[in-house]
């Protein structure tokens, strides 16, 4: 499965193990990088080759979030306190993920009006996910 930026200059191959589901976020962090609403799809860090210019920026003491540096496309959010973390690669990347259907939505009850998903899919409230979770303190969404 070939995933490609905007512009084509980044390349994520995936040879591997991966979530075939979309996970949605809505912390405020989410909110503000994304525009409104953080979509992803969980691939092994071993399955992933990644080629052209990203950039890292580290949003967390224990989380990198990664874009196209030449056309600023988001690429994925991995956590950077273990080695083996997996990567959450934004799926509108790949051709392939288009039909994936919605998963899981965590911070759903800080959801932006219009960014509110219906659907049969596992919900986790802000207090629910943070209470098993790494967090942003502070993060007031």
């Amino acid at each position: 499965m070939i995933g490609e930026c905007l512009c084509g200059a980044v390349r994520i191959t995936l040879a591997g193990a991966h979530e075939p589901e979309i996970g949605a976020c809505h912390c405020r962090m989410c909110q503000q990088w994304t525009g409104g609403l953080f979509l992803c799809f969980e691939a092994a860090p071993e399955a992933v080759t990644v080629t052209g210019p990203v950039t890292r920026h580290m949003s967390s003491s224990f989380a990198e979030r990664a874009f196209c540096a030449t056309c600023g496309s988001h690429l994925w959010m991995r956590d950077t306190d273990r080695a083996d973390a997996s990567y959450d690669l934004m799926p509108g990347l790949f051709d392939a993920a288009l039909g994936w259907p919605l998963g899981s939505e965590i911070y759903s009850d800080c959801a932006m009006p219009a960014a509110r998903l219906a659907g049969d899919h596992a919900t986790r409230t802000r207090a629910e996910y943070e209470a098993a979770h790494n967090h942003v303190e502070g993060d007031d969404a």
